[in-house]
């Protein structure tokens, strides 16, 4: 019954949206998330939090990209979904993430930046309790963007490679269009996909969701932004979507001082933006 477990998943995409984008992070800046949320549908229901996600600048055009999660599983036990479903619930932490993201071509007036962000998830969490899926796991996407104005979009698709009983390699893909209004509030809306993931998972089904979510930088505190967003499927199996989070941007800029945050770099920002 153990093995119909899962871990959360909310660590895959772009927050707070599922749809991921092609831009690293600048050389020597960084990122930091702290966040929670919950992916769910009949089945099982899965939370991550808390969350720490950390991106660094290491090398132009390429971000190093690593999240340490804890999360729960919370199996619906319905006999109505078995094999899936079925077991204890049971919180602590889940699987690693590691990655790269890759700008294979930059974005110009009629081009929109193309890249690649693949995904390695370590088998930290534990696997008897659910809280893993046991073996190292993948996502192999290719994103696009254009900037068009104070419109921004965001568009691509991959596939996740699960070598594990009950799971199934799948497809997923999305579509983000967000708008940005003044220099301190951005809202946006996307469309996502996903295959069948397995017996294992809470997705045992396709399904398709539409996500509505919100960036606000915070007035003064530059290069920090609340994030937020939630989704409900509009076609195949029910599913929810919902992520919350902080967000911190930093690191060595030659044209303005470092804006950062205080209890990272031991000083006042003073000045900058996203």
């Amino acid at each position: 019954m153990l093995l119909m477990l899962l871990p959360a998943k909310l660590a895959a995409q772009g927050p707070p949206y599922q749809t991921d984008d092609p831009v690293p992070v600048d050389l020597h800046h960084y990122e930091f998330y702290i966040f929670g949320g919950a992916d769910g549908t009949p089945v099982e229901t899965d939370s991550t939090g808390p969350a720490f996600e950390f991106n660094w600048g290491a090398i132009p055009r390429v971000q190093l990209h690593a999240i340490l999660p804890w999360g729960s599983i919370n199996p619906s036990n319905n006999p109505i979904y078995l094999p899936g479903g079925t077991g204890p619930a049971a919180f602590g932490l889940t699987d690693t993430e590691l990655g790269a993201k890759i700008a294979i071509i930059t974005e110009s007036k009629y081009i929109p930046q193309i890249g690649t962000f693949t995904m390695l998830e370590m088998p930290t969490g534990s696997y008897p309790r659910g809280l893993g899926v046991g073996k190292v796991w993948y996502r192999l996407p290719l994103w696009l963007q254009k900037n068009i104005g104070h419109w921004l979009l965001d568009c691509g698709a991959g596939e996740t490679i699960v070598p594990q009983t009950l799971y199934r390699n799948f497809p997923y893909g999305g579509f983000l269009l967000k708008y940005t209004f003044g220099e301190r509030l951005e809202l946006g809306g996307e469309v996502f996909t996903h295959g069948r993931e397995g017996f294992a998972t809470p997705q045992t089904q396709a399904s398709t969701l539409i996500d509505l979510g919100i960036s606000y930088h915070l007035r003064h505190h530059p290069g920090e932004q609340f994030l937020f967003a939630y989704g409900h499927s509009i076609a195949g199996q029910t599913e929810n979507y919902a992520y919350g989070g902080m967000y911190w941007t930093w690191g060595k800029d030659n044209k303005e001082p470092q804006p950062g945050i205080a209890w990272l770099q031991g000083a006042t920002p003073t000045t900058g933006s996203l």
